[in-house]
């Protein structure tokens, strides 16, 4: 159904990997006609055309604006809006370095800078990417569809050189075979690590059922191969295809002993002390198969919501005392309630899968690992609410999440789980798969909307709320991918049984994303109410250098810097406010004493000048004056009046933004002057 991908006629592939052929423009006015019909289908048809010819020709652009009904300057300004879609043919294959705060931590900037120098007259386009979803192994790189991690500037040539030749991804080795049943991820952070070549070795040996299994979060210890053993499942780490032939050798379809045995997967001190609710799955099946889903407990909330009035799911939800993950808190039921009470001839469901913030990575991990969790999570939410279409909008950034939903949404489609008689229910509910531009910005909500309607991504002044005027005008529920994967869990186990995790008004778990400069980054999922200190030292293991931490980034690029006094916050929303704080997505990213903390305030300014959507002066303006006046104080130009027109320019910034992006972009650099204030007045570059 052209509706239901992301693009009609051409499979998702990520930018810069399309075979680009000749521009035949009648060919390309027959593909957009193919999304005449679907909802807000510029985006979708700008995406296929890039897709097919690696730009969208100035050419096409009466084509496009005739066949969707708008103003041939309404088509150009959606293309220049989005950083994805240009309008000339590239020089080459893409090759994106993340500059975001995570690989940042690591190293990313002598990364970025070596791949500029290789790139110089190179056929081949480099540039920047303001996070990959790969936070805990940066610096990261997605050179012609390929991801790299672990990028050092000496391999920067070679994996540039690899792209211009076209030597492109390894290929997916799917579910298959006869014997003892082996597990290796088919997470991204997993194949960035080499996890499909593994898959390729492992797959060659008789003997062996291979299963792809999403991560179990322990991303350091990637490629982490699992085998079936009487006794439970056994896990070998840092798994390389070399080391296949030695594993099966010694042992391994056994259990047997050898240097990567970790021993037990479920007795790993890293997953000993989580309360793994929402991630209860995710790296314990097979997230491409719907019975192994049902098998571990799948569709049980979903069963009970249909036997239920829809209100009495709202209560339910409201009840459990459920908050949206995505940043703003505000408690899930109510908004379904707001939506339920709301009349209506057309609701929505919209699921925020524009996971941009550096060091978060749960929502690519659902989404790769368990996509009919959150398949049946948008089920739920639709039918408490009375919405019969339900759509899914993922970034770019995120291949692998884009195919697997896809997948997902295919299957449970064929499975009845999905269209117009829901289990049977006589349920109405439609989910659609849409993909981003590359426009952080997506991420606020209403121009999330906006971009789904097929316009730039421009937010819209509240009210009205989209809980009331959303999606089209129409009733909306729109949450974040943790929000709606906890609903099936809310309704399979009861209210009362996830209000019992967690402290004051943070109920539930928190699923904390360590990454940045740590020695074992990852998934930690617990109640809240565990400190920042408790993640990093007992999970994390300290800092991946070995020197000691000196902040810690809480809530993404938007978030405030933490001094090392502030580690022993629980992580709970009304103490990290109190702090003045962000908790954000859940992201804890960790920086050692090498940071020069004047820079990264500079980058939070640099950060919103390249992604506001330009609608208010003050994030429009404000940050680019940001970046200006933080280049003055490290030059030590009038650094003190510089400082105090910096903190004016931070609270009219915070006052009078019209969204989050430029209200909270103040925080990290409060934080830092705050904290970290000698570092703005160091001489410029001393920092080691």
């Amino acid at each position: 159904m052209v509706a239901t991908g992301a693009c009609a006629g051409v499979d998702w592939a990520p930018l810069g990997t399309a075979d680009h052929a000749s521009v035949d423009l009648d060919h390309l006015t027959e593909l957009v006609g193919k999304f005449a019909s679907v909802p807000g289908g510029l985006l979708p048809a700008l995406h296929a055309v890039q897709h097919h010819v690696g730009h969208v020709p100035t050419d096409l652009i009466p084509a496009l604006a005739d066949t969707f009904n708008l103003a041939v300057a309404e088509v150009h300004g959606v293309i220049s809006f989005y950083k994805d879609f240009r309008t000339t043919p590239p020089a080459g294959p893409l090759v994106q370095v993340c500059r975001a705060e995570a690989c940042a931590s690591r190293g990313a900037a002598t990364v970025w800078d070596a791949a500029v120098l290789a790139g110089h007259q190179q056929p081949v386009e480099v540039d920047e990417v303001f996070c990959l979803g790969l936070c805990t192994q940066g610096p990261a790189v997605l050179a012609d569809g390929h991801l790299h991690v672990g990028v050092t500037p000496s391999v920067v040539e070679t994996i540039i050189g690899s792209a211009i030749r076209r030597e492109g991804a390894p290929t997916d080795v799917p579910t298959g075979g006869d014997g003892v049943t082996v597990y290796v991820p088919i997470d991204a952070a997993a194949r960035a690590a080499g996890a499909d070549e593994v898959a390729a070795a492992f797959a060659g040996h008789p003997g062996v059922r291979l299963v792809r299994n999403g991560s179990r979060g322990m991303l350091w210890l990637e490629p982490m191969v699992e085998v079936v053993t009487p006794e439970g499942r056994v896990g070998y780490g840092n798994v390389t295809a070399a080391d296949v032939d030695g594993l099966i050798a010694a042992g391994m379809l056994e259990g047997g002993e050898h240097p990567s045995r970790l021993g037990l997967v479920d007795d790993l001190p890293w997953l000993q002390g989580q309360s793994r609710v929402t991630f209860g799955r995710i790296g314990v099946v097979d997230p491409r198969d719907p019975d192994d889903y049902v098998a571990h407990g799948g569709l049980t909330g979903l069963r009970r919501a249909l036997a239920m009035a829809p209100a009495a799911v709202v209560a339910e939800v409201t009840d459990s005392g459920l908050r949206g993950r995505g940043g703003a808190a505000f408690p899930t039921g109510i908004k379904m309630k707001t939506v339920l009470d709301t009349a209506g001839d057309q609701k929505y469901v919209v699921c925020n899968a524009d996971e941009g913030d550096s060091g978060t990575f749960a929502d690519r991990m659902v989404m790769e690992g368990d996509p009919f969790l959150l398949v049946e999570g948008m089920t739920i939410s639709g039918y408490a609410v009375g919405a019969t279409e339900g759509y899914v909008y993922i970034r770019s950034e995120y291949p692998d999440a884009i195919v697997a939903m896809q997948a997902a949404v295919a299957a449970a489609e064929a499975r009845g789980w999905l269209g117009d008689d829901v289990l049977g229910s006589g349920v109405r509910f439609r989910l659609h798969v849409r993909v981003g531009a590359g426009a952080y910005i997506c991420g606020e909500e209403t121009a999330l909307l906006e971009s789904l309607e097929g316009r730039r991504g421009i937010v819209r002044a509240k009210p009205p709320l989209p809980a009331i005027e959303g999606l089209w005008g129409k009733p909306t529920v729109i949450n974040n991918v943790l929000s709606l994967a906890a609903l099936p869990s809310v309704l399979a186990d009861g209210a009362a049984a996830y209000s019992a995790l967690g402290i004051g008004r943070s109920r539930g778990t928190q699923v904390v994303q360590l990454a940045g400069n740590v020695a074992r980054g990852g998934i930690v999922e617990v109640p809240f109410g565990v400190t920042v200190r408790e993640v990093i030292e007992r999970w994390g293991g300290g800092t991946a250098s070995g020197r000691p931490v000196r902040t810690v980034q809480a809530g993404g690029p938007l978030g405030a810097y933490l001094s090392p006094e502030q580690l022993d916050l629980p992580i709970d929303y009304e103490a990290f406010n109190a702090a003045g704080a962000l908790l954000g997505h859940g992201s804890l990213v960790v920086f050692d004493d090498t940071v020069d903390m004047a820079a990264m305030a500079r980058f939070a300014m640099e950060f919103c000048a390249a992604e506001s959507c330009g609608k208010c002066t003050p994030c429009r303006i404000g940050s680019t004056r940001g970046v200006e006046l933080i280049d003055k104080i490290t030059a030590g130009i009038d650094r003190e009046a510089n400082i105090d027109t910096l903190v004016d320019l931070c609270e009219v910034m915070a006052d009078a933004s019209l969204c989050a992006m430029g209200g909270f972009t103040p925080l990290p650099v409060r934080s830092a002057l705050t904290h970290f204030a000698d570092d703005f007045h160091r001489a410029e570059g001393t920092r080691s």
